[in-house]
């Protein structure tokens, strides 16, 4: 699936991150989102890798990559904590500096890393998500009905590991389908291997732990950015069948947080490059290439 990229498990410091490496020219990140891995990228990274030094990487608590138990205030699994790990990971394979593409929670850890490491990424782009902290104070019946997840993910210890843990295998399947408008969009191959990693109990763990610190800590950091906005150019793309888009202004709200901001929608859920990989790709090409 990611024939050619090569394995690395790096440590930065308090875990280690798992990432594939493949390419030569710019450096040029990819975060993927929840609840998968780096492998949602396995139909536009090898073109990719024509370009530049494709980097994907398993967030803390994803995929390969390490899964601390969460500390109480869920620090642990903090935006700023795993966009630490992220620029740790790049600067070991000697990227300095880079461009970067998130996905869902990987588009959270890139904007926090934008404010908090200034400077080291040029060009940013994410998919199908509005900042985290727009997105909670505009919550309404309809947003939390079609994002349950949300809040379900956020209750205490151990009540949504418990109840995931029963079936992951059902809980995962019944997420990825009912979030993408193409049904067919994941290959039971890397669906496999996304359960492979998600069934783990500590994985599950570390996804409740990464909702817990969006609704907590991680608003704690947003509130105290609100007079940054980030200078680097970004690209917002979105699934216009998605549940973001029926009920946020995408680009509205990221023209809150960032100065220059272009995007569109495309037709199609949530998994945009596993959903729409081709116009994924020539809009990630067409921007990182400006």
């Amino acid at each position: 699936m990611l024939e050619g990229f090569d394995e690395r498990e790096i440590d930065v410091g308090d875990v280690r991150i798992h990432a594939r490496v493949r390419g030569m020219g710019p450096p040029l990140l990819l975060l993927h989102g929840y609840p998968q891995t780096h492998l949602c990228w396995h139909k536009i990274a090898p073109e990719l890798a024509r370009r530049f030094t494709v980097v994907l990487t398993d967030l803390r608590g994803y995929g390969d990559s390490s899964k601390p138990f969460g500390a109480p205030d869920h620090s642990t699994y903090s935006k700023r904590a795993m966009a630490r790990d992220q620029v740790e990971a790049m600067r070991a394979l000697g990227f300095e500096t880079f461009q970067l593409v998130g996905h869902d929670r990987g588009g959270r850890v890139s904007h926090r890393l934008m404010l908090d490491h200034p400077g080291v990424v040029s060009r940013w782009a994410v998919l199908d998500i509005a900042p985290t902290l727009a997105t909670f104070e505009r919550t309404n019946q309809a947003f939390a009905t079609a994002n349950s997840h949300w809040f379900f993910l956020i209750q205490p210890y151990d009540f949504p590991e418990r109840l995931i843990g029963a079936d992951p295998e059902y809980y995962l399947r019944w997420k990825l389908g009912n979030w993408m408008q193409s049904k067919d969009a994941i290959p039971e191959e890397v669906m496999g291997e996304y359960l492979r990693c998600f069934r783990q109990p500590e994985a599950i763990h570390a996804s409740c732990e990464d909702y817990r610190a969006a609704a907590g800590i991680d608003l704690e950091y947003d509130r105290a950015d609100l007079d940054r906005k980030v200078t680097a150019p970004l690209l917002a793309l979105w699934g216009m069948r998605g549940r973001m888009a029926k009920e946020l202004d995408i680009l509205a709200l990221w023209r809150e947080r960032v100065e220059q901001v272009q995007g569109h929608g495309l037709d199609c859920g949530h998994f945009l490059q596993e959903e729409k990989p081709k116009d994924v790709l020539e809009a990630l090409l067409g921007f990182f290439a400006s």
